[in-house]
């Protein structure tokens, strides 16, 4: 920890070579990361954290971290698909005001490791908690606020379900893979672009389009969504330009994280294990605070269900008006502001005692059942 590791020698092209000109440039997605993330008035470290053999050989978590000598809870925030670390730009600072923050690119996305996940969706849901885990032994953090956005959301949601100890409040920023795919999903009350990818594209990983541009990728990508880079001009100097590249060599690598989403997806908007049928596996001592944009076109109903599921547990839901799926980008000081408030909460209330209880309870009751039927 503490210093970059030069992974230069892992593979750089989709392919395999056969398409060089899609090469991305590890120097380049360096380099714009870090022109982004100079926008911070905030001191940062940026280091490779070693998890091991979780999915391939020895596998590495690229993260930053701001503020780690607060004595308050942590915060760890999990970007979405085809995202990086530096996307939380617009949110660093007010949260590291506060407490310790780690963000990481998620495995298979950014500047971390690529192995090749399993095809099987429930095995890499679970090869993704398991490297979340051992990121957190690695940095050591004992508890922490998780924080997951979209894709994050759901990988949040299934660590918590294995982790509860480990998870003091659990922040779902318009998270993807909630809801069960609804009968009539075939007409999705969703933008072009998103219809595009999940049904005209459905047999390819999401983002194949930005590798097969080949060096026309990152023109792909800031005309496709211009409204993204748009709307980090106040905060990255030449965003119009550098937020594009960004996302372009986030993306034109081997998509190993990307072909990880696509085995948990059935069409782009659902998941094929999707959470709702799993609330029941969330601990009811751990406070949820659900923040969805009131313009996403990401399923809004994950507050309510998870209210209604869990009558006896603390839940909170804020809808951001005006703000889409993008919501810490859309109405940043907005969701800053909930952010915060669900932080407060967690350093006032420690659900761990009651969670290790309700564990040997369980525990209790499996092995009481065993003995029973035997």
């Amino acid at each position: 920890m503490g210093s970059e590791i030069n992974l230069e020698g892992t593979e750089s092209s989709w392919t395999g070579g056969w398409f060089s000109w899609t090469r991305q440039s590890d120097a380049m997605l360096r380099n714009v990361e870090k022109k982004i993330l100079s926008c911070l008035k905030t001191a940062y470290k940026r280091f490779y954290v070693d998890i091991g053999s979780v999915v391939g050989q020895s596998d590495k978590i690229w993260t930053i971290s701001l503020n780690e000598e607060s004595p308050q809870t942590p915060l760890v925030l999990l970007h979405g698909m085809g995202a990086g670390l530096a996307l939380w730009c617009p949110n660093l600072d007010a949260f590291a005001a506060t407490r310790p923050v780690y963000a990481i690119d998620l495995l298979g996305f950014g500047r971390s490791s690529r192995p090749k996940f399993a095809s099987d969706g429930q095995k890499a849901e679970a090869q993704w908690v398991e490297s979340v885990e051992e990121w957190r032994r690695e940095v050591n953090l004992d508890q922490f606020i998780l924080l997951g956005h979209s894709l994050g959301g759901y990988i949040a949601s299934a660590y918590s379900i294995k982790y509860p100890e480990r998870v003091r409040h659990l922040i779902l920023a318009d998270p993807w893979g909630y809801p069960e795919k609804p009968a009539n999903a075939d007409k999705p009350q969703m933008p072009l672009w998103v219809r595009a990818i999940g049904t005209a594209l459905q047999p390819f990983n999401p983002l194949w389009a930005v590798r097969a541009a080949g060096p026309a990728g990152k023109w792909l990508v800031s005309k496709t969504r211009p409204d993204i880079s748009r709307k980090y001009l106040n905060y990255v100097q030449d965003a119009e330009i550098v937020i594009p590249e960004y996302i372009y060599q986030c993306n034109s690598q081997t998509p190993s994280g990307e072909s990880a989403f696509h085995s948990l997806m059935t069409g782009f908007g659902w998941a094929k294990n999707p959470m709702v049928k799993r609330i029941d596996q969330l601990d009811p001592a751990l406070p949820i605070t659900v923040l969805y944009g009131s313009r996403s076109w990401v399923d809004n109903s994950t507050g309510q269900v998870l209210s209604e599921n869990r009558p006896n547990s603390k839940t909170y839901v804020q809808s951001i008006n005006g703000a889409g799926h993008h919501v810490y980008l859309d109405k940043p000081d907005l969701f800053n502001k909930f952010v915060l408030e669900a932080c407060a909460r967690a350093d006032e209330y420690d659900p761990k005692p009651a969670i290790l209880e309700n564990k040997k309870a369980k525990e209790t009751a499996q092995t009481s059942t065993s003995v029973s039927t035997s």
